[in-house]
């Protein structure tokens, strides 16, 4: 039930610019990892949104498009509020309470990491499957 009405507000976020899709679609893969594999294997594989909600979801990753429109869209927020508030309080606490998001989201990693300039690729990852991690490329089976 969380699920569902999460989907169906991140569905109508994806239209209307105040309503934000991403925390719906992660309450809703949230509740569907809990309550149905077939749903939740159903985000997962959506060609829209699955490789974002599986880079948070492995990773705590956050594009930098979705950390830019975020940071803009907060910032247009705070100008309106400012705008259309009497008084510092309500500004003030909201220019806040932004800003700590805002924080939050621009420390998050952009991707998956990736191994540095002139290093080897990890041998094992999520993704490799056991018969990948078990040849390592040297013919021994993966042994040291």
């Amino acid at each position: 039930m969380v699920g569902c009405a999460a989907v169906a507000l991140g569905f109508v976020g994806v239209f209307l610019p105040v309503l934000p899709t991403t925390p719906f679609l992660l309450v809703a893969a949230w509740a569907f990892a809990r309550s149905s594999p077939r749903l939740s294997a159903w985000l997962e594989a959506h060609r829209r949104f699955g490789q974002f909600l599986r880079d948070w979801r492995e990773h705590r990753a956050i594009p930098v498009r979705a950390k830019l429109l975020a940071a803009a869209g907060m910032t247009a927020s705070w100008f309106v509020l400012l705008w259309r508030t009497d008084g510092w309080l309500a500004p003030a606490l909201g220019g806040a309470l932004m800003l700590a998001v805002a924080s939050y989201v621009l420390t998050r990693p952009s991707g998956p990491p990736r191994p540095l300039r002139g290093e080897p690729a990890p041998l094992w990852s999520p993704a490799t499957t056991t018969r990948e991690a078990a040849d390592d490329g040297r013919g021994g089976g993966g042994h040291a």
